[in-house]
C-alpha cells in the first residue's frame, strides 16, 4: 500500500486516481500508524511553505516521516512537497524544512536575469523538458526514470525552486535559470513537476516509483 500524506495541503485525490489507474493501492491518509504499514510514501503540496510546515507539524507526523525514512521507506515528495524535504526555505522569511535533502528553497522570481524579468512570468506553469543527470543505471539515468528520456516534458507550477542541492539532483530543467526538476537522497526523492498532472510520462515515473528497491 503506498500513503499519500494527508496534512490538509495538496491535491491528494488526482494522486490517488493516478495510482489506482496503474493498478497500485493508495490510501490518502493522516494516520501515522497507516504511514509505519505502507510500503511508500508521498508528500504531496501545494501553496506556501511556511503554512505547509506548520500544517504538516500539527499532524504530528514528522518524526514518523524522518524515522520510516530513516529505516530505508521510499518517499516522494511532489511541488511544494519537495520543497518540504529541504533544510530551509526563504519563501516570504526563513523557515525550517524536514532536512531529509540538503539545500534551500529560494524564489526563481529572484534568480532571473535582467533581460528575462518581466518577460518570463512568475509563477512557473506549463511544460518543461527534463534534462537527466547522469548517475544511475548504464543508460545514465536514476532509477525514478527508467522509462524516461532527456527531452520527456512534465508539468510545472511553481515560484520558487531548490538550490545548493547539486550532489542531490537527478533532473533539471530551464526556466531562464536552471531549476532543480527532481532530487534524490536514499531512499528520499522529490520532484518539483507534478507526475500526476504529466500525463504518460508522469504516469510512467510514478510507476518507476513503486518499482524502485
Amino acid at each position: 500500500m503506498i500513503a499519500i500524506v494527508d496534512y490538509g495541503v495538496g491535491n491528494l485525490f488526482s494522486l490517488q486516481a493516478s495510482l489506482k489507474y496503474l493498478g497500485f493501492e493508495a490510501k490518502v491518509t493522516g494516520d501515522k500508524n497507516d504511514l509505519k504499514a505502507a510500503d511508500r510514501l508521498i508528500l504531496p503540496g501545494v501553496g506556501a511553505f511556511e503554512d505547509a510546515m506548520a500544517k504538516l507539524k500539527a499532524t504530528g507526523l514528522v518524526d514518523t516521516i524522518i524515522d520510516e525514512t530513516s529505516n530505508g521507506k521510499y518517499l516522494l515528495g511532489i511541488c511544494l512537497g519537495m520543497q518540504l524535504l529541504f533544510e530551509k526555505s526563504y519563501e516570504y522569511g526563513e523557515h525550517e524544512g524536514l532536512g531529509l535533502v540538503e539545500g534551500d528553497v529560494v524564489s526563481i522570481e529572484d534568480d532571473l536575469s535582467p533581460t528575462a524579468k518581466g518577460k518570463l512570468k512568475v509563477p512557473h506553469i506549463g511544460w518543461n523538458a527534463l534534462t537527466l543527470t547522469e548517475t544511475g543505471d548504464d543508460l545514465g539515468r536514476d532509477p525514478l526514470f527508467k522509462y524516461t528520456k532527456n527531452g520527456d516534458c512534465v508539468y510545472f507550477v511553481h515560484s520558487f525552486y531548490g538550490v545548493n542541492c547539486e550532489k542531490s539532483t537527478i533532473a533539471t530543467t530551464e526556466y531562464d535559470v536552471t531549476v532543480t526538476a527532481a532530487v534524490r537522497n536514499g531512499t528520499v526523492y522529490g520532484t518539483q513537476f507534478h507526475p500526476e498532472k504529466s500525463g504518460k510520462i508522469g504516469l510512467d515515473i510514478l510507476k518507476a516509483f513503486t518499482e524502485l528497491k
